[in-house]
């Protein structure tokens, strides 16, 4: 019974249709999300390397064609940026938490 379960659970997931490539729109769009995302944190003044060299790396994939990368990166690239903007949110206030010994 599982054995037919899991045969028939992968016959599904063979006939799904793949995702669709991405093309220079999609890439756009995520690219200015990150970018976006990055200024803010430069703004709080937390702007984290790695996602300055994500968003370069995104934008080499894209003008080398490579828009699948391109859009993987910018994704990346927000996330990152997305992080520390709540690194600096939390720690702005979690200093005061601490205890001078």
């Amino acid at each position: 019974m599982k054995r037919s379960l899991a045969l028939a659970m992968l016959l599904a997931v063979s006939l799904a249709p793949s995702a669709r490539a991405a093309n220079e729109a999609d890439y756009k769009a995520a690219y200015a999300a990150a970018e976006a995302a990055s200024k803010e944190a430069a703004g709080m003044r937390n702007q984290w390397t790695v996602t300055v060299s994500t968003l370069a790396a995104a934008k080499k994939a894209a003008d080398g064609g490579d828009f699948d990368r391109a859009v993987a990166a910018s994704k990346e690239a927000e996330a990152l940026a997305r992080a520390s903007i709540v690194q600096a949110t939390s720690e702005k206030e979690a200093w005061k938490a601490m205890e001078i010994r």
